[in-house]
């Protein structure tokens, strides 16, 4: 199944189960997710969006094949969730990692993440919510009026679609200019570094090390 839902900002593109053969999303890829809560072994997984940067956003809609939602055929998103040549751009990567590893049993790499970097260059706030951070930077306001709702329903409305796709269309412009700042104050090697543990702090969330954290005094 595929759906297609045009926006003022952007186009929508659905698919069921998996992304369509042959689609290439380049390099870098901003990805995010909805679930049906915050924990993992729970809540299951339910849609995956993501986009080029070009407008255009790609959802997969993933219906479970088994009990307990862990069953999900989508061999072309697990590729690219895990292909090491391609960049998955995400804000708050540590809950989007976590979750995916879970669910489609993959390491989600290379990965990088705005709100880490966010928090280590921009110490002078303590706002690092996306909405806030697309307002200021790029002066784009973000509705999350559709941030708790049902994302395991069969039928998505496209209310939920266009909430879901402003997840992901900003990410790349959200990013270059964070990166830039990065630069500027000596950072982002700092960030890489970050970045790069963030598949091992994923696992280590789902082994239930995150309270108490295993960093903790």
């Amino acid at each position: 199944m595929s759906i297609t839902q045009f926006m003022p900002n952007g186009t929508i593109h659905l698919y069921r189960n998996d992304l369509p053969e042959g689609l290439t999303l380049g390099p870098v890829v901003a990805v995010d997710t909805e679930t049906m809560g915050l924990n993992p072994h729970r809540d299951r997984l339910c849609l995956v969006q993501m986009s080029s940067g070009d407008g255009h956003a790609h959802m997969v809609q993933l219906i479970p094949t088994s009990r307990g939602g862990r069953g999900f055929d989508c061999p072309n998103l697990k590729r690219l969730m895990s292909d090491p040549n391609v960049v998955k751009l995400m804000h708050f990567a540590r809950f989007d990692v976590a979750v995916m590893q879970h669910y489609l049993d993959i390491t989600v790499a290379p990965v990088k993440c705005t709100k880490i970097a966010a928090k280590l260059i921009r110490t002078f706030t303590d706002r690092f919510g996306l909405k806030d951070l697309c307002k200021e930077l790029l002066g784009v306001e973000l509705s999350k009026q559709q941030q708790s709702s049902d994302w395991g329903a069969m039928e998505l409305t496209s209310e939920q679609l266009a909430y879901a796709a402003s997840d992901v269309l900003y990410l790349h412009a959200l990013w270059a200019k964070l990166e830039a700042v990065l630069i500027r104050e000596d950072r982002l090697a700092l960030a890489e570094s970050c970045f790069a543990f963030l598949p091992t702090r994923g696992r280590l969330d789902l082994l239930g090390y995150e309270a108490p954290d295993v960093f903790a005094h």
